[in-house]
């Protein structure tokens, strides 16, 4: 455990159903060893929410022995149950529910959650991530009721990012979310969803906000081999490592703006990390 500040590890799109056995039995040893202060999963535990995805995703996270805070992906919303998914939508995280969108306090720093993935959206991609007024109000109020010295990392699935017109936004309501953490003592954003790390600061009118995106641990890889970021705060600064296997410079593993798409970067302008991974065909998605 790092003893001048703090350590975290931030995982994403873990996808149980398709994930890299490889990828998280490092993951795992790595957690056992270094022993983090917390562990922060922005989303996609699994890859269709089926019942065995959960039991092979519950019986890892319990077996990690730190603080896990986890918040829930599109992906994880029940795809073929629409009565699960409208009534009930976090039934099937029952196992491991002291964790889910649980907010985890250190001194000096907070892992506060922001849910973005809702049961269904009047536009006809539900993978898309949205704010809703209720939520954002939670996530304020409990930044409000930090301590002064505090500061936040928001944990959040999709980056907080309108892209194009308002029926392809990648997030609605993002741009507003950004501009009420921008006048909160917020350290970053922390999210995934597009597979590729990043570290970007978006600018609002109220004021910068830092957005670090962490990669997947699964086969659906985008321009970068699975990865997790490994997060050291100093009480004053936030430094960030993009972990991976292939020890990969954390530089070449960050692309250098959001996709509208989380999908694999097939045309010219699209983000592509300078290792410049990208699969010759889409990834498996069953």
């Amino acid at each position: 455990m790092a003893t001048d500040g703090k350590l975290l590890f931030h995982l994403s799109d873990i996808h149980f159903g398709l994930v890299d056995d490889r990828a998280i039995a490092w993951v795992k040893r790595e957690i056992a060893e270094q022993r983090p202060d917390a562990v922060a999963i922005t989303g996609d535990l699994t890859m269709r929410a089926r019942h065995r995805e959960f039991a092979a995703a519950t019986q890892w996270i319990q077996s990690l022995d730190v603080p896990v805070t986890v918040e829930v992906g599109n992906h994880d919303m029940p795809y073929f149950n629409l009565i699960e998914r409208f009534f009930t939508p976090y039934k099937r995280f029952r196992g491991m529910a002291e964790h889910v969108e649980q907010e985890i306090d250190l001194p000096g720093l907070a892992i506060v959650p922001l849910k973005t993935a809702v049961r269904a959206q009047p536009r006809f991609n539900w993978s898309k991530g949205w704010v809703t007024e209720a939520a954002l109000r939670k996530c304020l109020a409990a930044i409000d009721a930090l301590p002064s010295d505090a500061r936040a990392l928001v944990a959040v699935h999709h980056p907080l990012r309108e892209v194009g017109t308002q029926g392809t936004a990648l997030t609605m309501n993002g741009g507003k979310a950004l501009r009420a953490l921008a006048s909160r003592p917020v350290e970053a954003v922390i999210s995934g969803h597009v597979h590729d790390a990043f570290d970007i600061m978006e600018q609002t009118d109220n004021g910068p906000v830092r957005m670090i995106g962490a990669g997947t641990l699964s086969q659906r890889t985008r321009s970068t081999p699975p990865s997790f970021n490994e997060l050291r705060w100093d009480g004053a600064t936030l430094e960030v490592c993009v972990r991976n296997l292939e020890n990969v410079e954390s530089a070449d593993m960050m692309i250098d703006d959001v996709p509208e798409d989380a999908t694999p970067p097939r045309r010219p302008g699209e983000p592509v990390a300078p290792v410049h991974r990208v699969p010759p065909t889409d990834p498996p998605v069953h």
